[in-house]
């Protein structure tokens, strides 16, 4: 722990400064929340925009198999969503508004939570702590785009369009589809951390490249079973979407892991 004079102060001083820290978020997220509730028709366009097959990730699928199959015309689908509460819609408006202004202020409640426990780390410390919490969002947000504009479509187009027969249609219910698609990515925002967390493990000497390779095999079960635990929809086709991201993360692990010296 960093001795400087800053770092001191009694057990109640720092309860403080924790307490405005939380104060300040807990502001912050509802401000946010406050201006994408207002936002209410924006907020669901992009919502609720992978359900309809004008969606930007079906038209350049459509494209690739225009060029592959020369005048192929791709199926065209609709997936009604339903309600099935009294105020399941208002509900899910605030929750939505909530998820929305998380994400809107998430810079800045890392910077809060960095700025309460900087004072207490070494010059090098802080360093390695910015370059993680930075690199850190900037993964989070990419593993959130990822499932955002492929993953979940995918899954949506298959599964929401899937029957077993002509004479059972499809009604999927708001929640199923809004809960599917923040457990998705969120948990995706989670599995793009492994670089990050390879490169501190290696940074700290906990990990190496060759250690990584050597058990790659048993890696690549645990990512299976890992997978299989956060598909909320569990089947074959979200599964694999969700495991070929993690393996790739896995790689490029190792080659973050080959290249970062340990801390000596």
């Amino acid at each position: 722990m960093n001795d400087d004079s800053s770092t001191s102060g009694t057990f109640w001083e720092h309860l403080d400064q924790l307490r405005g820290s939380i104060w300040r978020i807990v502001v912050a997220v509802t401000v946010a929340a406050c201006v994408a509730f207002c936002f209410k028709d924006t907020l669901f366009a992009a919502v609720l925009a992978p359900k309809h097959d004008t969606f930007v990730t079906y038209r350049l699928l459509s494209r690739v198999a225009q060029c592959l199959v020369p005048n192929a015309a791709p199926p065209s689908f609709a997936v009604e969503l339903i309600s099935t509460r009294l105020a399941g819609q208002f509900l899910m408006h605030v929750r939505i508004a909530i998820f929305a202004g998380m994400l809107a202020v998430a810079p800045y409640i890392l910077f809060e939570l960095f700025r309460f426990v900087s004072p207490a780390l070494y010059e090098h410390e802080r360093r390695y702590a910015t370059r993680v919490v930075a690199w850190g969002y900037v993964m989070f947000i990419a593993g959130l785009m990822l499932s955002y504009f492929l993953i979940f479509p995918l899954t949506f187009r298959f599964l929401g369009t899937y029957q077993v027969s002509a004479e059972v249609s499809n009604c999927i219910t708001l929640d199923s589809y809004i809960d599917t698609l923040i457990m998705l990515s969120f948990m995706m925002g989670i599995v793009f951390e492994m670089p990050i967390l390879c490169w501190l493990f290696a940074k700290l000497g906990f990990l190496t490249a060759a250690f990584m390779r050597r058990y790659r095999r048993h890696a690549i079960v645990v990512l299976l079973i890992i997978a299989a635990v956060i598909t909320p929809t569990s089947d074959v086709v979200t599964l694999l979407l969700v495991a070929m991201p993690m393996y790739l993360l896995y790689e490029a692990g190792i080659l973050v892991v080959a290249r970062t010296p340990a801390t000596k």
